[in-house]
């Protein structure tokens, strides 16, 4: 199983299965992702919703991560900046690309493009994950 679906797998009952972003590819240096816009993740004027796009964002930073973790480590956002850009509408579906700017020791600084179908920028989000040392035995 390629590490898209080991993750797709491992997060299918979360937040990101509920919301349903579907996983492309993931890599050490990109993890590609789309989620369609249903009602139920809209605001009222049938646009995808803030907290939607930013869940999403986050969820793609955190994956693009544990993919970057040394064994036994696990993540938790600590930042998350997102610049609202253009909507997304009803029915349609957005393409997240989130990519390394740094990846460090003890944090790592993921940005994530949202795109409309037609390429057009929804958001842009720079998030700061924080790396999570292996718990010691003993």
């Amino acid at each position: 199983m390629d590490l898209a679906a080991t993750m797709q797998e491992k997060f299918k009952d979360g937040l990101p299965g509920l919301l349903g972003i579907r996983l492309i590819e993931v890599t050490r240096e990109k993890v590609v992702a789309e989620l369609t816009v249903r009602s139920d993740l809209c605001t009222l004027g049938q646009a995808l919703h803030g907290g939607a796009i930013m869940a999403f964002a986050d969820t793609l930073g955190a994956i693009g991560t544990i993919a970057n973790l040394p064994e036994g480590a696990r993540t938790t956002t600590i930042e998350s900046k997102t610049n609202f850009l253009s909507a997304a509408a009803e029915g349609s579906r957005v393409l997240g690309t989130s990519t390394p700017v740094h990846r460090g020791r003890s944090t790592m600084v993921w940005q994530t493009r949202i795109e409309s179908e037609a390429g057009r920028l929804v958001a842009l989000v720079t998030q700061t994950q924080m790396v999570l040392p292996a718990p010691r035995e003993g």
